[in-house]
């Protein structure tokens, strides 16, 4: 997942930071027109009439269905689909959506969801209990890659329209699985379309138009039975206008032609704390930057090779060119998730790469060795990390061929085994670490984003224990976590952790209720917002 990415609840490390250099209360200058000020006095609400823009750097939908979808969709489908549950990172725990409560037996096998009653589907077909279990039950028939989250389910009951049951092989927290920001949407089967063309959710906003490839790729608009409402100063239409250059996105938004950009590079947002009319958020993510080493073939099949590439990454200068958009990794596992380990910080020693490179044939007294690298086209923090890592390798002899792609394009060449090293962003589909085990390092026959291709059976052992652990023995599992991630990263080499990101944003000044929740990387709930 590129953004990519890409479960018990645990602590959700720092606070929201809003700071605008001017007050909201300016207009709306989208694609949809301005706000209507009101005629009536001021303590009538503003008609918002305008169209909240945001920004991504990459193209947004690759997979329209809802059960098999896993990218950058995540952050339109998030506002089009709804889950039983919604992980909110202040209460640090899962919240009412489209079930209202739910009850489990002592020993977390059986889990039964009260539904909201009166949700329509954006069909118009009623969401009850009957809808809701034939859309889970599809999901995991299709088992598609976010489809594991389901995978303790054993069977699923619909007694009566608002209750659905759910018995489960093993243990694990069906109510925080639930509200993962994959697979968990609750869907109308009938109105699913790979085109894009309508969609069968339950959300505020449904697909107005879709044409992919263009600048404008993807345009929302208000659902207007939705059963949370509508107040006259929200958003009813929104817009992803995509601009892979940043620096064009931040010249976007201070014209007032967007509205949101998830990304900018220190320097810009640094400018954008001080800019009028521009208000940025700032707060620690569960995402983190992967280097993924491949352990099948090529001259990264020698564990001594990937060592020395570990070795040889300058992490405190690279912490410091980022300038604050990133903190320092311990392990796979980002600070405030059950499995984060103090101890697992990785270690520069350029002078023991250079030792372990000599012991397999490579070096500066030696052949020189080329590798390949594939990273995310557009991202200025990744092609920092490249060009600090390629002037590093130089002087081991080392030749490092990097390639910018879009997310698709080197998705598909990582799937064919095509690179060395394949760097992409990773979070959690839902607030667990379980994710980057079961995604990135269980093996596979056919490499979905396990694409440093490593198979070893204990591992997968290991990785299959870790929910009934995470639901029964939190102790344990902490200790199962501790010991994967040594084992993957200081006995296999599989894989280097450059840093945690640091999410900065930026937006209009003028926008209200803007919220940060890393366990949706990236996303905006567009109805959350208003003028």
């Amino acid at each position: 997942m590129q953004w990519p990415k890409r479960l018990v609840v645990a602590g959700v490390a720092g606070a929201v930071t809003l700071t605008a250099s001017a007050c909201a209360g300016g207009q709306v200058r989208g694609t949809g027109g301005t706000p209507k000020p009101s005629t009536s006095g001021s303590a009538a609400p503003t008609e918002n009439t305008g169209t909240f823009v945001y920004a991504p750097n990459l193209g947004v939908v690759t997979d329209w269905d809802p059960a098999t979808a896993y990218s950058n969709e995540l952050v339109a489908m998030s506002n089009i689909y709804e889950g039983l549950t919604r992980y909110d990172a202040r209460t640090q725990k899962p919240e009412p959506r489209l079930a209202t409560k739910w009850t489990s037996s002592p020993d977390g096998k059986e889990w039964t969801f009260t539904l909201r009653e009166g949700v329509k589907f954006h069909t118009g077909a009623p969401m009850d209990a009957a809808a809701a279990k034939k859309s889970i039950e599809r999901t995991i028939k299709m088992k598609g890659g976010p489809a594991y989250i389901w995978s303790a389910v054993e069977t699923i009951e619909a007694p009566d329209p608002t209750t659905l049951k759910f018995t489960l092989k093993y243990p694990t927290p069906l109510d925080v699985a639930a509200s993962a920001g994959y697979a968990a949407y609750i869907y109308d089967v009938d109105g699913v379309d790979k085109d894009g063309k309508k969609d069968g959710g339950t959300g505020p906003y449904t697909i107005e138009d879709f044409q992919k490839g263009k600048e404008t790729e993807l345009t929302l608009k208000a659902f207007d039975g939705y059963w949370g409402g509508w107040k006259p100063e929200q958003y009813k239409k929104v817009a992803f206008r995509v601009t892979p250059q940043l620096t064009t996105a931040w010249q976007l938004l201070q014209r007032g032609e967007v509205n949101f950009v998830p990304r900018l590079n220190p320097q810009l947002f640094a400018q954008a704390g001080s800019t009028t009319g521009v208000q940025t958020s700032e707060r620690p993510s569960f995402q983190n930057l992967l280097m993924l080493f491949n352990t099948e073939s090529g001259p990264l099949k020698t564990a001594e090779v990937r060592q020395a590439l570990q070795l040889a990454i300058d992490y405190e200068g690279l912490l410091g060119a980022l300038k604050g958009a990133g903190s320092k990794s311990s392990g796979l596992v980002p600070e405030g998730l059950l499995g984060h380990h103090p101890g697992l910080a990785p270690v520069h020693d350029q002078a023991k790469a250079q030792e372990l490179l000599a012991q397999v044939g490579y070096g500066p007294d030696h052949a020189e060795l080329k590798l390949k690298l594939t990273y995310a086209q557009g991202d200025d923090d990744q092609k920092l990390l490249v060009t600090l890592l390629t002037a590093a390798l130089k002087n081991l002899n080392v030749s490092l061929e990097a390639k910018p792609m879009a997310w698709e394009a080197q998705w598909d060449q990582g799937k064919k085994k095509g690179q060395d090293i394949f760097v992409m962003y990773w979070y959690p589909d839902y607030a667990d670490a379980y994710s980057w085990f079961v995604n990135v390092f269980k093996s596979a026959e056919k490499p979905h984003f396990n694409l440093s291709y490593l198979k070893d059976a204990e591992i997968d052992k290991a990785i299959d224990a870790l929910p009934a652990l995470t639901a029964t023995d939190k102790d344990m599992a902490l200790q199962s976590y501790g010991k994967l991630q040594r084992t993957i990263l200081q006995e296999r080499f599989a894989a280097a952790v450059p840093y945690v990101q640091t999410y900065q944003r930026a937006l209009s000044a003028q926008v209200k209720g803007y919220i940060d929740n890393p366990a949706y990387p990236n996303v905006v709930f567009f109805h959350d917002l208003s003028i």
